[in-house]
């Protein structure tokens, strides 16, 4: 009897090029392997629009993700996930009608507002940026959708990770004064008609739950037991935090920060603890590679070995990831509009 693993690849090998099983870094490695494409958020939404011949495609990842593998693929490419369950609770703490209401509010007060979206949102959200002109955004491009959108004398909205908004404003030279706190629990998100007029950015509440543990006592512990390492976080970490390390960057960043580090370095890393457990291993006898603190995202963990065969052999229905397409034609205005630029 074949065992779990020879099982997928059997079943890779029998649909050829008409099957693509994409995987996020925060995977396992045990799943990462069976990928044909592995990689942040922006580049598994480039690879769900270029595999043309891909019949299926197997999205290991979380809901948000598989959404946006859907509304970029074809009308013939049917989108599955190994585990319905995998949700993001980043994602689920923005709606598409506090946007909406938050959206009408600010632009009673002032009008030049450009909505901009994390790919950490679901399909509804970022259809409600599409409507309304915005972009979406990932960690490896947000400043530069930032710049986008300032280039045009636009105010940004930004939702809904509070750091990474902050911290993309940040690297633009935008201080904290000219940012504020939409809290869509409150009326008006909290803010006074002075306080919408004295913002360029406008940031949501929301966190990740993976980079919201990281704290500046981390960091400082790291720097007095070790005060020669490098460390870097990813910018969903507080501000308080990304500014007391080394670097910051998204998963690639961070990837490439690694591997350009200069051998026998020690490199301290704030984001998932997957990846970082498989750079340690992709770099060891270079570099030395640590967690700041282990830190597992609950629901990329849902995905296995099992799952995933069990999708290749049954292809189950429910498991079928389908976005309406009125919301998708939207949602995928804000896509193109990130890879467009």
């Amino acid at each position: 009897m074949e065992n779990i693993s020879e099982q997928i690849s059997d079943i890779r090998k029998e649909w050829g090029d008409r099957l693509l099983i994409l995987a996020h870094h925060y995977q396992r490695s045990a799943v990462v392997k069976h990928a044909d494409e592995s990689g942040d958020s922006l580049e598994l939404a480039r690879k769900a629009s270029q595999y043309e011949k891909a019949e299926r495609i197997v999205f290991c990842g979380v809901k948000f993700m598989a959404e946006s593998a859907d509304v970029l693929s074809g009308a013939d490419q049917a989108v599955y996930m190994p585990e319905m369950g995998a949700g993001c609770p980043m994602a689920d703490m923005a709606t598409a009608e506090h946007m909406e209401s938050a959206i009408q509010y600010l632009n009673q007060v002032v009008t030049n507002w450009r909505p901009i979206v994390y790919v950490n949102s679901s399909a509804e959200v970022k259809a409600c940026c599409g409507k309304h002109g915005g972009s979406t955004c990932t960690s490896s491009n947000a400043e530069r959708i930032f710049k986008w959108a300032i280039d045009q004398g636009d105010r940004i909205l930004f939702l809904p990770d509070e750091h990474l908004g902050v911290n993309s404003a940040h690297d633009l030279g935008i201080s904290d004064d000219e940012i504020a706190l939409y809290d869509p629990e409150k009326e008006n998100g909290g803010l006074s008609e002075e306080e919408v007029k004295a913002a360029k950015v406008i940031v949501w509440k929301g966190f990740c739950i993976v980079h919201q543990a990281f704290t500046v006592a981390h960091v400082s512990k790291v720097r007095e037991l070790l005060p020669e390492a490098k460390i870097i976080v990813h910018p969903e970490s507080p501000k308080e935090v990304v500014r007391v390390c080394d670097a910051h960057g998204s998963t690639a960043q961070i990837i490439d920060y690694v591997k350009n580090s200069p051998d026998g370095s020690t490199i301290i890393i704030g984001t998932e603890l997957n990846l970082i457990q498989r750079l340690a291993d992709q770099e060891k006898g270079r570099v030395i590679v640590k967690a700041l603190v282990p830190s597992i995202c609950a629901n990329m963990a849902k995905t296995n070995e099992a799952n995933l065969l069990h999708t290749l052999q049954a292809w189950p229905e429910h498991q079928v990831v389908k976005v309406a397409t009125d919301i998708a034609a939207d949602a995928r205005a804000s896509l193109e509009t990130m890879l467009s630029l």
